[in-house]
C-alpha cells in the first residue's frame, strides 16, 4: 500500500486520545476535510456527526426556514438529527425539510410519556409528523426521578411500547435522555439501552460532580454517549434579560467560549453533541466544530478553573 493512501485511511480511523478520567479509547473517528467528523455510537454499529440538529431549531420557522436551516446542517456533513414532540411544532417542520435525505440520516425521536398508552400514541405521531416509516432512535425524554423510573418499567409502562416498537421495525435502537444521575444510573442498571443522552458540561462536571459517574457507566456498558448542553454556561439570573428565546439556560455565545464548552466535551468519549436550539448559535457550532481539535493539558486544566467559577446547571445529588 502505498504511504499516501495508508496514512489517509489511518487519518479516517483512529482512536481518540485518552485525556481525561474517562478514557477515551473506543470511540472511532472518520475525518474527512471540510466536514463534520463522525464518530462510532457504542455497539450499534453506526457513525454519527459528532454535532447533532437538535430539532427545536426549526420549531416556529417558515417551510423555507426550516428547508434552509436543514440543507445546511446537511452540507457541513451532519446526518444525526434529533427531535420531540414537546419542541414545539418541530416535528411537523423538520419532516418535510428532512424527507429529501431521511435515507442518508440518523433520525431520533423521543417521548416524554411514562407508560404505555401514551407513549405508543406519542410514537404514532411522531412517525406520520416526520414522514418516515421507523425512528433509527426512541429514547425515553428528560427522566429526572426514580419515580419516573418505576412507572416506566412497570406493567403497563413506555418500556413496553418500546420494546414491541422494536419488535414491529418501527425503531431500531432504544436510548434514553436523563436530566439527573440519579435517574440515568437507575435506567442503566434496568435495562440494556443502546445510548444516552446527557448533558456533560464543563460547569457541571466540575463545579457540580455532575457526569464523571454517568459517563463512567455508559462507557463500562459499551453504550453510544450523546451529549447536551456542551455550550451552556449556567442558570438565567433573577432579573436578567433572557436575550436568547429557544434555551432556559445562559448559553456560551462568545465563540471562543462556545468553542471551548464545545471541545471539552467532545474531548470525552462522546459520539456527538447536540448544541442550543437557536438557529445562530446552531450554525456557529458547525462552523467551531469543522476544526475541531481534542483540548491539550493546558486548555484542561483552563476550563477547570473557569468551571469552579460558575454556578453549574446541575449538582450531583440532587439537591431537595
Amino acid at each position: 500500500m502505498k504511504r499516501r493512501k495508508f496514512v489517509t485511511l489511518s487519518a479516517m480511523s483512529v482512536p481518540l486520545i485518552s485525556m481525561f478520567p474517562a478514557s477515551l479509547t473506543g470511540i472511532t473517528r472518520e475525518i474527512k476535510k471540510g466536514k463534520i467528523e463522525k464518530r462510532s455510537l457504542g455497539k450499534t454499529g453506526e457513525k454519527l456527526s459528532m454535532i447533532g440538529f437538535g430539532g427545536i431549531v426549526v420549531d416556529g420557522a417558515t417551510t423555507a426556514q426550516a428547508a434552509s436551516r436543514v440543507k445546511e446542517a446537511i452540507d457541513f456533513g451532519i446526518n444525526y438529527f434529533d427531535v420531540a414532540p414537546s419542541y414545539g411544532n418541530a416535528e411537523e417542520m423538520l419532516g418535510p425539510a428532512l424527507e429529501p435525505y431521511r435515507k442518508d440520516v440518523f433520525l431520533a425521536c423521543k417521548t416524554g410519556e411514562r407508560k404505555k398508552e401514551g407513549s405508543r400514541k406519542e410514537l404514532e405521531q411522531s412517525l406520520k409528523y416526520l414522514r418516515t416509516d421507523h425512528l433509527d432512535l426512541y429514547q425515553l425524554h428528560a427522566v429526572t426521578s426514580l419515580e419516573d423510573v418505576d412507572t416506566i418499567f412497570n406493567k403497563g409502562g413506555a418500556m413496553e411500547t418500546f420494546l414491541e416498537a422494536r419488535d414491529e421495525g418501527k425503531v431500531r435502537f432504544l436510548g434514553f435522555s436523563a436530566h439527573s444521575v440519579e435517574a440515568a444510573l437507575a435506567l442503566m442498571e434496568r435495562f440494556d439501552f443502546d445510548t444516552i443522552l446527557f448533558p456533560f458540561n464543563f460547569a457541571t462536571w466540575y463545579a457540580g460532580n455532575f457526569g464523571p459517574q454517568v459517563m463512567e457507566k455508559a462507557k463500562s456498558k459499551g453504550m453510544g454517549i450523546l451529549a447536551l448542553k456542551a455550550m451552556a454556561w449556567r442558570p438565567w439570573e433573577e432579573g436578567e434579560e433572557r436575550n436568547i428565546s429557544k434555551t432556559w439556560y445562559k448559553p456560551l455565545t462568545d465563540p471562543e467560549e462556545a468553542n471551548q464548552g464545545l471541545r471539552f466535551t467532545l474531548s470525552h468519549p462522546v459520539t456527538a453533541a447536540i448544541p442550543p436550539g437557536d438557529e445562530e448559535l446552531f450554525s456557529m457550532a458547525l462552523k467551531l466544530a469543522s476544526d475541531f481539535k481534542p483540548m491539550d493539558q493546558k486548555e484542561i486544566l483552563a476550563i477547570k478553573e473557569k468551571a469552579m467559577k460558575t454556578n453549574p446547571l446541575f449538582r450531583y445529588p440532587m439537591e431537595t
